[in-house]
């Protein structure tokens, strides 16, 4: 009697089973070329003291360099990068869990960087900003930013820091809001893309 019951679950159970369909990571993703090399957003002239110019430009060089535009302009990542949304920030996300693992990713989209006070930097000090390129902190230095490639950036001295933040001072703001961080286990509402390394077992 007990044998029976359990050859009656059992069925059911595979049932249940097959209607999930195996998360397939290849099958859900497609290769895309992100834009790489940006030039930088120009300087707004009235935005910085003349005697600061060299520093701006020295800013705007690493900026360049670091290629800060391939993540925080909107389109970089697909590979069609808007020029008018330079340093703005980008609606396209950037997994930081195991998107081959996790079927539902965490995905955090790359900020607006602008001096845009309501949905930039134009709030944040000085300091606030060199510790986010620097080493990778919020503005609240609650955590470090999901993604900020902060660890290349660790040695960049202080003259080339203050550089960079009177460089993304100078350029025109933008009033770009990018879509909230998804924690992992939540579909994101927004496309986004993954880097990331494995090793082989």
């Amino acid at each position: 009697m007990k044998y029976g019951r359990f050859v009656l679950v059992l069925p059911l159970l595979l049932v249940g089973c097959a209607t999930e369909f195996p998360h397939d990571p290849p099958a859900d993703y497609e290769e895309l070329a992100a834009s790489t090399i940006l030039d930088a957003p120009s300087p707004v002239p009235g935005n910085f003291a003349p005697e600061n110019r060299y520093q701006v430009e020295r800013g705007e060089y690493l900026v360049e360099l670091l290629g800060c535009g391939a993540c925080h302009t909107e389109g970089a990542l697909e590979g069609a990068p808007q020029s008018k949304m330079a340093l703005a920030g980008s609606s396209t996300g950037i997994a930081w869990s195991n998107p081959l693992g996790d079927q539902y990713p965490g995905i955090v989209y790359p900020p607006n960087i602008t001096p845009d006070k309501e949905t930039g930097i134009g709030d944040w000090s000085d300091s606030q900003i060199g510790n986010a390129v620097r080493a990778g902190i919020g503005r609240h230095a609650g955590r470090r930013i999901t993604v900020m490639p902060w660890q290349a950036y660790a040695k960049l001295n202080h003259e080339d820091a203050e550089a960079i933040v009177a460089y993304l001072r100078s350029v025109p703001p933008v009033r770009h809001e990018v879509p909230d961080e998804v924690v992992p286990g939540n579909k994101a509402k927004k496309p986004f893309v993954y880097f990331g390394v494995y090793r082989s077992r």
